[in-house]
C-alpha cells in the first residue's frame, strides 16, 4: 500500500532548514557558516543562502569575526536578541514580580510593584504597570512585546474563562480573563498559568526533574499545592485545578464535613504551613515561621544529644504528613521521581527529603525517589520565562517573516526600539 505523503515543497523546505539552523544558532551560536552548515547538515551554498534569508528577515546578525588559519579568517552569525521580546509575572498577594527578556532568555529588566485590588480595572491597570516597568529596565517597547507570561496562585478554568482556586487573590476574578488583560496591553498575547504548574516547567528544564517524563512536584510553603508532568507535559485538568491538592481529603486531617468547606480541613491542615509550625513548636522547637523552624530542626538534628533527638522525631512528623498526602498521587500517577519545593521543603532539604521518601514507601507499592528541587532563584518566574519564550521563539523560527512587528500589531506599527 502506498503511503498517502506530499513532497515537500521548496518553501516548506526553507521553512524547516531555516527554523533548525535558528534552534541551532541559540544553542552552539555564535557560529561561522561553515559550522552552521557542519551542524545542520546543509551544504555550503544552501547554508550561505539561508544565513542571507534570516538576516533580511531580521533573525540573524553578524557578531564579529573569528580568526583561523593563516590568511583565514570567518564571519560569526548569531541569533538577533531584538528578534522577539517577552515578559513574565509572578503574582503573588503581595506583589507582582515581573522580569522582561529577549529572544536570546537574556534578562533585560526586572520590577516589582503591590498586588492588584479588588476592582477589575485595576487588575488590568497594575499588571500594565508591572509589564511596562520591566520594559522600562530592558528598553522595549511594551506594545511590541511577543508575549506576557503570568503565574499565579489559582488556576484558569478553559470552560469559562475565569480564575478559580485563587479566593485569596481578590481582583483577578473577572469575566474572560485572559482576553481582559491581552485587551489591557494593547493586544499582546497573555498566557495566564498555575504558578506550581510553572515552577514544574522550570524543574522540568533546569532541575532534578530534567530527563523525567512522569513526576509530581509538590510545593509547600504557608500554602500547598503540586503540579503533575505525564508523559513530559503538563497535565492540567478538565478545570485547570490539576494539583489543588490543598484541601484534598487527607487521613488525619479534618474533612469539608467537620469544618465546612472555609475550614482549615484536607491536605493543607496536615501539611501546609501553619500546621507545620505547630507541630515543630510542640517539639519545643522555634521560628518566626515553617520554613525558620524547619531550617532550625535540621540544624539541631546534626548536633547530636536531647536536641538532636527532639528535632529528629520533629522532623519524622513532618515527613509522615508530607507523605500521607503524596501517597494517594503517587498510587494514582505512578512518577518516576517525586520533587519536593516552596520554603517549607526546601529548608529541610536532603534530610526531609530521605524522611519523606522513607515514609512515603512504606505507604505505596510505587517507590518514586523523593528529592529535592535544584532550580534555584525565583522558579515561578523561570518557569514563565521558559513558557514565553518557547512559544515566542516557535512564532518566530516558523517563518522568515521579520519579526520586528509581532503578529498582533499592523504592519505599519512602529517596531520597538534598539
Amino acid at each position: 500500500m502506498t503511503a498517502n505523503t506530499q513532497p515537500g515543497t521548496p518553501s516548506l523546505l526553507r521553512a524547516i532548514n531555516d527554523k533548525a539552523a535558528l534552534r541551532v544558532l541559540l544553542e552552539r551560536g555564535p557560529l561561522t557558516r561553515p559550522e552552521l552548515g557542519a551542524l545542520t547538515g546543509l551544504s555550503k551554498p544552501t547554508a550561505s543562502q539561508l544565513l542571507m534569508r534570516l538576516q533580511q528577515a531580521g533573525l540573524v546578525v553578524l557578531d564579529g569575526i573569528r580568526e583561523g588559519l593563516p590568511g583565514r579568517t570567518a564571519e560569526l552569525y548569531r541569533i538577533n536578541p531584538s528578534a522577539a521580546h517577552i515578559v513574565a509575572l509572578d503574582v503573588t498577594p503581595a506583589r507582582i514580580a515581573a522580569t522582561a527578556a529577549d529572544i536570546t532568555g537574556a534578562t533585560l529588566g526586572e520590577f516589582r510593584l503591590p498586588t492588584p485590588g479588588r476592582a477589575a480595572g485595576d487588575v488590568v491597570e497594575r499588571v500594565r504597570a508591572a509589564v511596562g516597568g520591566a520594559c522600562l529596565q530592558a528598553g522595549v517597547d511594551p506594545a511590541a512585546l511577543h508575549r506576557v507570561v503570568i503565574g499565579i496562585q489559582g488556576a484558569v478554568n478553559p470552560a469559562t474563562a475565569r480564575l478559580g482556586y485563587a479566593a485569596h487573590i481578590p481582583g483577578w476574578h473577572v469575566p474572560d480573563l485572559v482576553a481582559t488583560l491581552r485587551d489591557g496591553l494593547g493586544g499582546v498575547p497573555v498566557d495566564v498559568e498555575n504558578d506550581v504548574n510553572l515552577v514544574a516547567l522550570a524543574e522540568q528544564a533546569h532541575g532534578i526533574a530534567r530527563g523525567h517524563a512522569d513526576f509530581v512536584l509538590l510545593w509547600a510553603e504557608d500554602g500547598i499545592g503540586a503540579a503533575l508532568v505525564l508523559g513530559g507535559r503538563l497535565h492540567r485538568g478538565a478545570t485547570g485545578g490539576a494539583g489543588e491538592v490543598g484541601y484534598m481529603p487527607t487521613v488525619g486531617a479534618p474533612t469539608t464535613r467537620e469544618t465546612g468547606k472555609r475550614g482549615d480541613h484536607g491536605f493543607q491542615a496536615l501539611a501546609g504551613g501553619p500546621a507545620v509550625l505547630k507541630v515543630l513548636r510542640a517539639h519545643g522547637l522555634r521560628g518566626g515561621g515553617p520554613a525558620e523552624a524547619v531550617r532550625e530542626a535540621v540544624r539541631e538534628a546534626g548536633l547530636g544529644g536531647v536536641r538532636a533527638e527532639r528535632a529528629s522525631e520533629a522532623l519524622r512528623e513532618v515527613a509522615a504528613r508530607v507523605a500521607m498526602g503524596v501517597a494517594p498521587i503517587t498510587a494514582v500517577v505512578d512518577p518516576e521521581i517525586v520533587v519536593l519545593t516552596g520554603g517549607t521543603l526546601l529548608a529541610g532539604g536532603d534530610l526531609l527529603a530521605r524522611l519523606v521518601e522513607k515514609e512515603l514507601h512504606a505507604l505505596t507499592i510505587p517507590r518514586p525517589p523523593v528529592r529535592v528541587s535544584t532550580v534555584g532563584g525565583n522558579p515561578v518566574l523561570t518557569g514563565a520565562l521558559g513558557l514565553a519564550l518557547a512559544t515566542a521563539r516557535d512564532e518566530v523560527f516558523s517563518s522568515t517573516v521579520s519579526p520586528a512587528t509581532p503578529a498582533h500589531r499592523p504592519a505599519s506599527a512602529a517596531p520597538p526600539p534598539s
